[in-house]
């Protein structure tokens, strides 16, 4: 399991006993969302210690950061710090049970296009762990255009319709700088699908751009024409950029920890503009398996009392995208690592199975 932070190694400061006493205060916190004393410690740790010395222990936890206590609770709670020792070294993951893994299969299963299939992933994501589910789109490379049309509008305008994939079928309207018929549009049509049909988006887009760098001399009018019409289509067609598809947003408002109303909105408008969300998921691309940002880890302030729990996806065994759950820090971990991990490898069993 990946690990975004700097620090290692931080269980070897912490004697066996601190080590347990605060796997045990975790989840403790994990499960009731209360801050933790050292009676409940001596009742659930299942070590035989006085309250003294579980005082004690807990003292030296927050002197090293591992713990923090709340002003309003003789008790405590975990810190980012501590989260992370206990995800990289204390905590005992879940394997999903065949029903579970059956679920995600029957979720992802069917004939529908690969964004759809896509969005039934970020959807699955958030039914079964109750937070947000997120999924990037597969990278434009990975897209092929199947088949191009257009279709003629009003003012110089044109429709293109794209079929990617065999399947998914994207729309885009382009302004033109004069009107073309029908017919003109089917010959172009006809042409680009000759040339560039089975092309990814973006190599579709390079080869056009390397058309046009030929002198028109050796172009006839069909070819302008076409060349032109498709350089508009394929410069707004979002062949560089990447793109995610979340569910499940509404789920943290269920969260105390999260359910400040200014904060809320502006975590959903961030979820809106997506940029540091992709950078993020982006840095995921490059995990071998399951990577964790627990709070500040992330860079994102709007994130620092959350995790993000992501896997990469492939297909043909090479990454094209990443899916994720979205939480508060105070998450099952054990039980969301192997669903996120299990979500990846059945998507991308999906998505290739739909080439």
């Amino acid at each position: 399991m990946d690990r975004p932070g700097p620090e290692h190694h931080l269980e070897e400061s912490l004697s066996e006993r601190a080590q347990l006493l605060l796997k045990a205060l975790i989840e403790n916190y994990i499960r009731d969302g209360q801050p933790v004393g050292s009676r409940t410690l001596s009742r659930g740790s299942g070590l035989s210690l006085s309250s003294a010395t579980i005082r004690n222990v807990m003292a030296d936890l927050e002197a090293l950061g591992f713990v923090v206590s709340p002003h309003t609770s003789a008790g405590r709670i975990p810190t980012d710090k501590g989260y992370r020792l206990f995800v990289d070294s204390l905590l005992k993951v879940k394997p999903l049970g065949s029903s579970e893994i059956e679920e995600i299969q029957r979720g992802l299963a069917g004939d529908a296009p690969g964004r759809s299939v896509v969005q039934l992933a970020s959807q699955m994501l958030s039914n079964v762990t109750r937070m947000a589910g997120v999924v990037t789109l597969p990278k434009p490379q990975y897209v092929a255009l199947t088949q191009i049309e257009f279709m003629p509008l009003s003012d110089n305008r044109v429709l293109a319709i794209m079929v990617m994939n065999s399947q998914e079928v994207q729309n885009r309207v382009v302004q033109l700088e004069r009107s073309y018929s029908g017919e003109e549009l089917k010959r172009a049509a006809n042409y680009l699908n000759d040339i560039v049909g089975g092309r990814s988006l973006a190599d579709a887009r390079a080869h056009i751009v390397a058309q046009l760098r030929e002198t028109h001399q050796h172009m006839n009018r069909l070819m302008l024409d076409a060349i032109q019409v498709a350089q508009k289509v394929f410069d707004g067609s979002g062949a560089e950029r990447t793109e995610y598809v979340i569910a499940g947003e509404t789920n943290l408002m269920g969260f105390a920890e999260l359910s400040n109303v200014e904060r809320l909105r502006r975590l959903f408008e961030a979820f809106n503009e997506k940029r540091d969300i992709l950078h993020i998921l982006d840095n995921c691309l490059r995990a071998d398996g399951v990577q964790i940002f627990i709070g500040q880890e992330s860079g994102y302030s709007i994130l620092d009392d959350m995790s993000v729990v992501s896997a990469p996806y492939t297909i043909d065994n090479q990454v094209v995208g990443v899916l994720g759950v979205i939480g508060p820090t105070r998450m099952a971990y054990e039980r969301v690592i192997p669903i996120v991990d299990i979500t990846a490898k059945l998507l991308g069993s999906a998505l290739n199975a739909r080439k």
